[in-house]
């Protein structure tokens, strides 16, 4: 049998299978689907494709079986590597290329979609549970699947050949500093500077690109800190896996169909302040609220966490800088610097190497730096810690080695007052 006909006959038997679940007083499919189990329905998809006489190999039934059960239950030709633990990103361009990513590398897989409007079936599927829309009026969508996979959608016109896809994967396995180690992120000895920096309190910031691991190594350090502490997580789309005595998650809201009822980051990083939080940790600074972020790591809450888009260690202090210049706070350079330097202690860059590893690549200490005119004061970051690339293996991925630089950073003393001694570290 052609692929059209196949095309034909998933229809078909899909059309039949929702009509059965219809006639056997189930409801609509859709509220069908959140009570079956995918045994169930397969054995009612079997029992209607034998009724049609088609004589198949076996691999293509089970295909057609799987394609059904998946399209009533799941998110089509998709769902497979949502079930994929070694699968971290899937990737929709259009109906015909679906890429994921597996171990840091991207590769296409043959599944496809039968057409746009199917993709767009998926993506409604998606956030039509969370109260939001898709469509002409609102043409893109961020949204979280029930395992807590982050979810972009945009379609036409903004996508200009088919609805786009992309699905980031939620790990099942919380990523601590060891889970780190272990993935060669970064070495022991980083490991263990990172972990006395969270205990000691020191405010810290996550530098680095998209998809370079800013969330796993954020969760990882928040997994650092006692659970005697109060904490609350602040997220656009919430992907921390804590687990602690005295913990509040908020996660922002968008505005619902009527254009009403958002709820942004800097809202709830005003809130927290009023919740008697030990720390407060926000998953991504992205506009104005980066202010109210440095406010309250300046005024009694030490040892907060966030992340910030930017590609080295300097470029992560500028970019606060200018995010804080574009919130219209009407605020001098200097008093924004000031804030800067009084907040963060230490800044953590990540990236994606070639071939698809992710690594820590510099340990930074934020430092005070008078400039040459009187009163002009300086942010730098003088490095800890460095990874030294040298070249790739035979299969295209980076090599190098971690590195200290021999510098002491000025929170030594802080370190140290809490009890932790690190200077082994910081002389290899």
């Amino acid at each position: 049998m052609i692929n059209g006909n196949l095309s034909a006959l998933e229809d078909r038997l899909h059309r039949l299978t929702s009509e059965r679940i219809q006639a056997q007083g189930n409801g609509s499919t859709e509220a069908f689907a959140k009570k079956v189990r995918r045994d169930t329905l397969a054995r009612v998809v079997w029992k209607l494709l034998q009724d049609e006489g088609e004589i198949l190999p076996r691999k293509t039934q089970d295909g057609l079986v799987s394609a059904v059960v998946n399209r009533i239950l799941g998110l089509g030709p998709i769902e497979p590597y949502l079930h994929d633990p070694e699968v971290t990103e899937i990737m929709v361009n259009a109906p015909d290329e679906i890429f994921i990513e597996r171990d840091g590398r991207l590769e296409q897989v043959q599944a496809s979609f039968r057409d746009a409007r199917h993709i767009l079936h998926v993506i409604e599927r998606i956030v039509a549970p969370l109260g939001r829309r898709v469509d002409e009026s609102v043409p893109y969508v961020d949204a979280r699947l029930p395992d807590g996979s982050r979810v972009n959608a945009i379609i036409p016109p903004l996508a200009l050949r088919a609805p786009s896809l992309t699905i980031r994967r939620f790990s099942a396995t919380p990523f601590t500093l060891r889970r780190l180690v272990s993935l060669d992120t970064l070495d022991d000895r980083m490991a263990r500077f990172i972990q006395a920096c969270v205990r000691a309190r020191l405010n810290m910031l996550i530098s680095g690109g998209t998809g370079s691991g800013k969330t796993s190594t954020l969760n990882a350090m928040a997994r650092c800190i006692p659970n005697n502490e109060r904490m609350i997580t602040i997220e656009d789309t919430a992907e921390l896996q804590l687990i602690a005595k005295n913990l509040v998650s908020l996660e922002a809201r968008p505005q619902n169909i009527e254009g009403k009822g958002e709820v942004t980051i800097r809202t709830l990083v005003r809130n927290a302040l009023r919740m008697r939080p030990d720390r407060i940790i926000v998953g991504e600074v992205r506009g104005a609220e980066a202010f109210d972020m440095l406010q309250a790591m300046n005024t009694g809450h030490p040892g907060s966490l966030t992340t910030v888009h930017a590609n080295s260690p300097e470029d992560a202090i500028r970019r606060l800088e200018s995010m804080i210049l574009m919130a219209s706070l009407e605020l001098p350079q200097p008093a924004i610097r000031e804030q800067i330097a009084s907040a963060i202690d230490i800044v953590l860059q990540q990236e994606r190497l070639p071939g698809g590893r992710r690594k820590i690549i510099s340990i930074a200490e934020v430092v005070r730096k008078e400039g040459s005119s009187w009163g002009e004061l300086q942010v730098k970051v003088q490095e800890i810690f460095r990874f030294e690339r040298q070249g790739v293996d035979d299969e295209g991925r980076a090599l190098g080695v971690y590195q200290s630089t021999g510098y002491q950073p000025q929170s030594l003393e802080t370190i140290r007052k809490a009890g932790i001694t690190l200077q082994a570290e910081l002389d290899e």
